[in-house]
């Protein structure tokens, strides 16, 4: 028995769960990919696929429906992959483990892919249907989304006929996205010197946090394991004497990192001084995060004598000031949308190799010269401690249209079917709609989707309801774009 079998829309849920068989994180979308192909192949639909991997696949308009304009359903394949310290799970090759608690998709201990594979999810069943009224159709799922939005940045848009885009990337139903954030991913390569060193070693681990998107959930206030562990080691020095070891925090740049680790060698008259000082700097960052993340830990775990090969001192002064003058959280709020973060950052990778310290930020803001600023002054700390910086997947904002005879369809089909307005709102996480809106031109374009909670995390969940609810929704809405 499938375990979503009993999920409505059944074809929905049936194309979801038939996604999460297939490991899809990014960089990983080849296999599902080509399950899309196959899936166009089997019902005789038009379908292109690019070299990178992204596919478009064609379903004719319904009969009336012939001269509509052609509408495009938009979403990515890639996921987010995220899990619990204590889960075993490979995302290269193991599908994913589903449950159903309370109404709501889950995936046991790891990230469900519902950013975005409900889009997927949504287009199959649309494609597969032969029962609903709408005009042409090009449903267009891209690869990468979640690491600079890479393939549709790639995209040559030249094999799409419309000018109407609804894109399905949106995770908070009864909400219509009208604009977005514009960002990049800012790495730093920070060269390092080793020396050689004997002591006591020990682990160190800030763990406990609640994580998030560093779009959605940036406004939180939510705390970071990666700035959380620079405090503690730019405090240890205070307190003890120690030498780093390996040091490495997160790994997507647009997750909220949950947890660091740290290894460090002292010498075992300063472990009762190290111990003392983890226990007061856990009881000051819960009270600092009471309401957002009380669960803090910093752990200390004696690993016995040893010789490594530690940063020389002026290699751990520099790491350890990098992370505490790198930016993170909001930077800056909207002086013209209420409630709207305007701009903010986001370490969400670091790593300590033997000869090099990496870093990788996600900046995002909805004004381009503010987000090329923020991106200014982590190159400018980076290439201050004598290392490199490179932009990578930098993406435009999406731009409010004020005349938008699609957003206003949208409008009339939710206040026809609910009695009530849609909230029409600006959000500060990336989406593609704003690189599609800068190759095509007049591009009109809305984003929408089901209820999803706590999307990047191992936490995730998808609700059942919420996602029949949009996708009548969405049926009406293909239904009413007759002109």
């Amino acid at each position: 028995m499938r375990v979503l079998e009993n999920c409505e829309p059944k074809k929905v849920f049936y194309y979801f769960e038939e996604i999460c068989k297939i490991p899809h994180g990014s960089g990983n979308t080849k296999e599902l990919s080509d399950y899309l192909v196959n899936f166009a192949r089997e019902r005789g639909l038009e379908y292109v696929q690019d070299e990178m991997n992204n596919v478009v696949i064609y379903k004719p308009a319904t009969p009336g429906y012939e001269n509509a304009p052609t509408v495009i359903l938009q979403g990515h394949m890639d996921m987010v992959c995220e899990k619990r310290p204590d889960v075993e799970h490979d995302f290269t090759k193991d599908g994913l483990k589903l449950s159903v608690v309370d109404g709501c998709v889950s995936a046991n201990g790891t990230t469900l892919g519902g950013d975005d594979g409900i889009a997927v999810a949504y287009g199959l069943a649309l494609l597969d249907s032969d029962d609903l009224a709408h005009p042409a159709l090009e449903v267009l799922i891209t690869v990468d989304e979640e690491i600079g939005l890479l393939g549709a940045e790639g995209f040559d848009c030249s094999v799409l006929k419309g000018k109407r885009l609804i894109n399905l990337d949106s995770e908070a139903e009864g909400s219509l996205w009208i604009s977005c954030a514009g960002g990049l991913c800012a790495n730093s390569f920070i060269p390092v010197m080793r020396v050689e060193a004997e002591g006591q070693k020990l682990h160190v681990k800030v763990c406990g946090l609640m994580g998030g998107h560093s779009g959605a959930e940036i406004d939180k206030k939510r705390a970071n394991a990666n700035v959380l562990m620079g405090r503690f080691l730019y405090g240890l020095k205070k307190h003890a004497d120690y030498e780093i070891v390996s040091l490495a925090g997160g790994q997507k740049d647009n997750a909220i990192t949950r947890e660091a680790n740290a290894e460090i060698l002292t010498t075992e008259e300063e472990i009762a001084a190290i111990r003392e000082y983890a226990a007061v700097c856990q009881a000051g960052l819960r009270d600092e995060y009471t309401g957002t993340d009380e669960g803090i830990t910093v752990e200390i775990t004696e690993e016995g004598a040893a010789s490594a090969r530690v940063l020389h001192p002026i290699s751990r002064e520099e790491v350890l000031f990098y992370l505490m003058q790198i930016p993170f959280g909001v930077q800056k709020m909207s002086g013209t949308i209420e409630g709207l973060v305007e701009t903010s950052s986001n370490i969400g990778i670091v790593e300590l190799g033997e000869e090099e310290f990496f870093a990788s930020s996600s900046v995002r803001s909805s004004v381009e010269a503010a987000r090329d600023a923020l991106a200014d002054k982590i190159e400018y700390l980076t290439e201050f401690l004598g290392g490199e910086y490179e932009v990578q997947g930098a993406y435009p904002a999406w731009e409010y249209r004020k005349d938008s005879p699609l957003r206003d369809k949208m409008v009339e089909v939710y206040r026809q079917m609910y009695g009530e307005e849609p909230k029409v709102v600006a959000i500060h996480a990336g989406l593609e709609c704003g690189l599609f809106y800068k190759k095509i031109e007049n591009l009109d374009c809305v984003s929408l989707g089901p209820n999803m909670k706590d999307i990047h995390t191992s936490e995730e969940v998808l609700d059942i309801a919420s996602t029949k609810r949009v996708w009548e929704y969405l049926v009406k809405a293909l239904e009413t774009l007759k002109d």
